[in-house]
């Protein structure tokens, strides 16, 4: 599968981080928001899949599908630059400014295609005759907000963590990738990641973008204020925490190729 190792692995994120941080903002918009659709694509089919075969498991074995398209297509993914772009940073190749401006324009890219394949999904489907992937839809938006709200302030400690063990492994899947270099290998190393944070039931940031918008369009009882307040920030705080706090800084830190120190030449006569 044309293994990459650990080191260089690092070098390869260290890389795409200044790569993605000189990006222009039109490529960053487009990208975003071409993300944003893919990964849509992707909840709709999981949850179509789970509620057709009675198995959640399903669901989660498909989801990943969306985000292989954004990741074999260059897009641009605002949770998997949470990791990467933060060591280029560190290591001088792109600028703390620079960074926020990556993520603020691929987030609005996020929400710009999100709501955008949201409102073509609720034309296409509010008058189908099986509402249950509907149903689906608006109970899960329900849940992700005023769910967390019916908590109080547990329920923020509760959605920030769940984002946090979200991101954990939704960058490391961008990371996997980078561990091959055949498009199969990478499809399978970077499957195995998004699979396992699908399957639990995590809080990611750009899959809220949609499920929530699109639930509200259904009908879900979810003001704008439940959406934000009690889900989309504190899970994006939580995603950038877990991506480049526990992916990007930890395997930087263990796998960071440092120069071999040498003694001082002796002096001879």
């Amino acid at each position: 599968m044309g293994y990459i190792k650990p080191e260089q692995v690092i070098e390869n994120m260290v890389q795409a981080g200044a790569v993605k941080a000189g990006m222009s903002v039109k490529d960053l918009l487009i990208r975003g928001a071409l993300a944003g659709v893919f990964i849509s694509y992707a909840v709709t089919l999981a949850m179509t899949a789970s509620i057709q075969t009675g198995m959640g498991i399903v669901g989660a074995l498909i989801f990943p599908a969306g985000f292989v398209m954004v990741v074999l297509l260059g897009l641009e993914l605002v949770t998997g630059n949470f990791a990467l772009i933060p060591l280029a940073v560190y290591e001088k190749k792109a600028s703390a400014r620079q960074m926020w401006s990556n993520w603020g324009w691929v987030f609005i890219g996020h929400i710009i295609g999100c709501l955008f394949y949201a409102s073509l999904y609720f034309i296409s489907f509010r008058f189908s005759a099986d509402q249950s992937v509907i149903d689906q839809i608006v109970k899960t938006a329900e849940m992700k907000t005023t769910g967390y709200e019916a908590l109080g302030s547990a329920g923020l400690a509760v959605v920030f963590v769940k984002a946090v063990l979200c991101n954990w492994m939704v960058a490391l899947g961008v990371v996997m990738a980078m561990t091959s270099s055949s498009v199969i290998g990478k499809i399978a190393a970077m499957w195995l990641p998004i699979f396992i944070f699908f399957a639990q039931g995590f809080e990611h940031a750009v899959v809220n973008l949609f499920v929530i918008p699109a639930g509200m369009m259904f009908g879900a009882d979810v003001s704008m204020a439940d959406w934000w307040l009690w889900n989309q920030i504190p899970v994006t705080l939580g995603n950038l925490a877990g991506g480049a706090l526990f992916t990007g800084v930890a395997l930087y830190a263990t796998h960071k190729k440092r120069p071999i120190e040498t003694s001082a030449a002796v002096e001879t006569e």
